[in-house]
């Protein structure tokens, strides 16, 4: 298992809810977290096989941006 880390512009509870369900349904993603308290908003993603321009790309469907950190 790989742990992917992102920058994201994700500030809020209400953004979180909008890219939930676009992590949620990505099949390669077995764990993912997002820490509101991080000046970064640091997504963190947990897959056997998921690239980064994949994750880049589903939370790029909820409106959000997700940078390899």
């Amino acid at each position: 298992m790989k742990t992917l880390k992102f920058k994201t512009n994700i500030n809020c509870h209400n953004c979180l809810a909008k890219v939930e369900p676009k992590l949620n349904e990505e099949p390669k993603i077995e764990n993912w977290s997002v820490d509101l308290q991080s000046d970064d908003r640091i997504l963190t993603v947990q897959s056997e096989s998921i690239t980064e321009e994949e994750v880049f790309k589903t939370v790029l469907k909820a409106g959000f941006i997700a940078k390899p950190v």
